[in-house]
């Protein structure tokens, strides 16, 4: 079967239900109100709530949720086979991501642009907020985990994407300035400055002093490098500070100095990625090799896949950014469909290019089983076996093999590191919450909170010791990432039903997603505490363990709560708008 023809279907189903589906869902469920006073506009102060216009703020916004996740989950989940990813992504896209990050955000933007944390004490009770506030601040210290080992795992690995990517900071900076001083337009300077990037990667692809290849500085690998740890585990170490110095940096600045512009940038770079790549799939036309599915796969895909693949066909991540940062930037309600629905949309596009870069990257049937020999083997190779693959359309363009995986790498750093430093700023906005909650008014000071948010997640990310040694954390809890993170969605999903049905609205179309959401993610949860993780054998076990248990009484709880409130037991005022 030829890969253009999948993709041809994919993105026809994409237009159709953004065409169609969204627009039902606006007029005739969410009942979007043009004349309805955003927060932007209410609480405008220059730093968190700005009206923007609704192309920088979909590049804000699909910059933000299209981390390196839907890319990582799709390449891991071809291993049952091509057939059920696609099917996920591509039904998942349309009817549960895009209602739910169009739903967050209207109803974040209804409610003050408050986070879905804060909401559901008002949708639920007090206790489920509580709840809910622990679950997303585990989740976010998880993302910040798992992105700050795949950026620093890809400098490590493709050290010519280096320089390209910092120099997009000082580019980003200069962006906002000119925009938000001096009134200019961002549009010509965010596409001079991917241009820039693009330039210094075909440089630094050929020209080795301008790799930044801390491994080799050094002495290669076998050397010792600094506190005695082998050359890679020193470079793994210094990637994570600098890293961690910039997300501090970038999570306390003005949304408009830093994480608009780069956004803006980064969104073009991903339209631009994702233009090469289906160009380069139709000139090179590669044939799927993969299999359709594999019967012969060591672990099931039922309910594995659904949590597997979360950002691509439902995250509850998207959730955070509708209501943390994306809902006080909405100029008018109008746009919330654009932005929400349509930026789930753009990132079941990057899903699908992803499953099509993997499963047509092997010469044979064999060459893939051999390589996707296990479910752990798919897990450690999914990302690499991407940028491979990714590189290989690019082929079909005539760019050099080279400076097509450099390109590719930007693009994964990219997103990750714009999730990462986004889900900082979240945790900083949590982290506030929790110490006005508890009356520890400290935690409500930006540099304290974000303080507390960087410190955790860098020794969250270098602490475990694991099977990919020093600095394993993120891929240890890469398994822990996707249940939570959908349990977020569900629980996202049944605030929105909630808040429609006080509002005498229809809303099946949320709670259908969020029972299927919710049953496949704590059947597998369950699965995972119970039949896996609870055989206490090493450190990265008892970490999943403990954390998942968490989670799940948490989660269990709160669902309870939230039936309750929905069947009308429980009966919290609302802001109706």
């Amino acid at each position: 079967m030829s890969g253009i023809l999948l993709a041809v279907i994919g993105i026809l189903i994409f237009i159709l239900g953004y065409r169609y589906y969204s627009k039902f869902i606006a007029e005739k469920i969410f009942q979007i109100d043009p004349n309805y006073v955003t927060p932007a506009h209410r609480y405008k102060d220059g730093v968190d709530f700005v009206p923007t216009n609704k192309f920088v703020l979909w590049g804000h916004h699909f910059s933000s949720v299209a981390g390196a996740a839907p890319i990582v989950g799709p390449a891991i989940a071809v291993y049952w086979g091509w057939v059920p990813a696609l099917l996920w992504v591509l039904l998942g896209t349309v009817f549960a991501a895009g209602v739910h990050d169009f739903g967050t955000l209207v109803l974040s933007v209804r409610h003050k642009g408050q986070s879905v944390g804060t909401l559901a004490n008002k949708l639920v009770g007090q206790r489920a907020k509580i709840l809910f506030l622990f679950i997303i601040l585990i989740l976010v210290l998880m993302v910040n985990a798992v992105f700050a080992w795949v950026v620093t795992n890809l400098f490590i690995s493709y050290p010519a994407s280096v320089l390209p990517v910092f120099i997009q900071i000082p580019l980003a900076i200069w962006i906002g300035n000119a925009v938000y001083k001096r009134n200019k337009k961002m549009l010509l300077p965010s596409i001079l400055a991917l241009a820039v990037m693009y330039v210094t990667a075909m440089i630094a692809s050929k020209v080795s002093f301008l790799q930044i290849d801390l491994v080799q500085y050094m002495g290669g690998e076998g050397a010792t490098g600094i506190f005695g740890l082998g050359a890679v585990s020193s470079a793994f170490f210094i990637w994570i500070i600098i890293l961690m110095i910039y997300v501090y940096i970038a999570s306390t600045l003005p949304v408009w100095k830093l994480l608009q512009p780069r956004d803006f940038i980064n969104s073009h770079q991903l339209v631009l990625g994702l233009a090469l790549l289906y160009l380069g799939m139709v000139f090179l036309n590669p044939s799927v090799t993969a299999p359709a599915t594999n019967p012969d796969a060591d672990i099931s895909w039922f309910p594995l896949l659904f949590i597997t693949i979360a950002c691509g066909a439902i995250s509850g991540f998207h959730g955070l950014v509708s209501s943390g940062t994306s809902s006080k930037q909405l100029n008018n309600e109008t746009e919330a469909r654009f932005v929400g629905y349509f930026g789930a949309v753009g990132e079941g596009v990057l899903a699908l290019i992803a499953i099509i870069a993997v499963i047509t990257f092997f010469s044979s049937s064999e060459e893939f089983l051999a390589t996707y020999s296990s479910f752990t083997d798919a897990n450690q190779m999914g990302l690499g076996i991407f940028v491979e693959g990714a590189a290989q359309l690019f082929s079909g363009l005539a760019i050099p093999t080279d400076i097509a995986t450099t390109i590719v790498s930007i693009i994964v750093v990219s997103f990750a590191a714009t999730s990462l430093d986004t889900s900082v700023r979240l945790m900083r906005y949590i982290i506030g919450e929790l110490g006005i909650e508890y009356h520890v008014p400290s935690l409500s000071k930006p540099h304290v909170a974000t303080s507390i948010a960087v410190i955790s997640s860098a020794a969250l990310v270098l602490l475990p010791e694991g099977p990919k040694g020093f600095g394993s954390g993120g891929y240890l809890l890469w398994p822990l990432f996707g249940t939570a993170n959908q349990l977020l969605a569900g629980i996202s999903l049944l605030l929105i039903a909630i808040w429609l049905k006080r509002l005498g609205r229809n809303y099946a179309v949320v709670l259908i997603p969020m029972i299927f959401v919710m049953f496949m993610t704590l059947y597998a949860m369950f699965q995972q505490v119970v039949f896996e993780w609870s055989w206490i054998g090493d450190d990265s076990n008892t970490l999943l363990f403990v954390l998942g248990a968490i989670i799940f009484v948490f989660a269990v709880w709160i669902v309870l709560t939230a039936f309750s409130a929905l069947s009308g037991k429980i009966d919290n005022p609302i802001d109706k708008g």
